[in-house]
């Protein structure tokens, strides 16, 4: 079943008013752009729906527990306590979303072998999580902590942070739960981006310049650390802005291109795509500017 779902930023975010903002972008949105336009058009543009997918879920369960974990005093959050988190986590998810226990072909309450087995492939994700990263040490300043910020040129660029650690100093870490595997060393610049654009939001929303962006990989159990300077942000300002130009000039001219690539592979849209003998469907009534449905 496929199932749209309302972004949490829709509720929170500043209004585009085609006068005052012109637009707005998230990381996860740039990325589709970048990735393949056509991809960005189905999903922001036509909004069209799409299938859960369980390892998209596994991400959201253990974002989940791991947001939660540090509800708790310190000395409770251990990997037992996690693991114990987590059928709560799925049942309350479930309640959420119905639809969710479709994925398995189970019935209502979810349950079932296979399941049963993804449950504890989610356990094995949160169990690697303790063997980079002591939460007992640990006290986030902010969890899932929703940023926004408008550029000069009306542009606003928003999305949520999974969690903000400040030193003693004020030092800020940006950190970025990821339940996949790292990249490898020629993909490690665009998963940085996603940090970079937070970072940019950051710096411009508190006019402190974070200290670190570190992207923590459950699925191979490594991280990935990375200083940002100034130099770096303003290029990604530079960049955001000439990735919104780019998605402006496709909506006026209705050239939404696709992209063949291996990413395809996972693609819930092949079907309408013209890369593999699809159609799409006809566009429709262009507004002046188009909001980002998903931060």
């Amino acid at each position: 079943m496929s199932v749209q779902q309302e972004s949490p930023a829709e509720r929170i975010s500043t209004p585009v008013d085609g006068v005052t903002v012109l637009g707005a972008l998230s990381p996860s949105r740039a990325g589709d752009f970048m990735t393949c336009p056509l991809l960005y058009r189905f999903r922001t543009i036509d909004k069209l729906p799409e299938p859960f997918s369980p390892d998209a879920v596994r991400g959201t369960v253990v974002h989940q527990v791991l947001e939660d974990l540090f509800d708790l005093p310190a000395a409770e959050r251990t990997p037992e306590t996690a693991g114990d988190m987590l059928v709560p986590t799925w049942h309350r998810l479930l309640d959420e979303s119905p639809a969710l226990a479709e994925m398995f072909g189970t019935g209502e309450d979810g349950s079932g072998p296979e399941v049963a087995g993804w449950l504890v492939s989610c356990r094995t994700v949160l169990d690697r999580y303790f063997t980079l990263e002591d939460p007992t040490r640990l006290e986030p300043a902010e969890r899932e902590l929703y940023v926004e910020t408008l550029l000069d040129s009306k542009l606003l660029l928003r999305g949520f942070v999974d969690r903000i650690d400040v030193a003693p100093s004020g030092a800020i870490r940006v950190v970025d739960y990821k339940t996949g595997r790292s990249p490898g060393p020629l993909f490690e610049g665009k998963a940085l981006f996603q940090m970079k654009f937070y970072a940019l939001v950051l710096w411009r929303l508190r006019g402190v310049l974070p200290a670190m962006l570190q992207l923590v990989y459950l699925g191979n159990g490594e991280l990935l650390r990375y200083v940002p300077d100034e130099d770096d942000l303003l290029a990604t300002e530079r960049k955001v802005e000439a990735i919104w130009r780019a998605i402006r000039l496709a909506e006026e001219t209705g050239d939404w291109r696709p992209n063949p690539g291996r990413l395809c592979d996972w693609c819930a849209h092949q079907a309408l795509c013209p890369a593999w003998g699809g159609t799409p469907p006809p566009l429709p009534e262009r507004v002046a500017s188009t909001p980002d449905p998903d931060a």
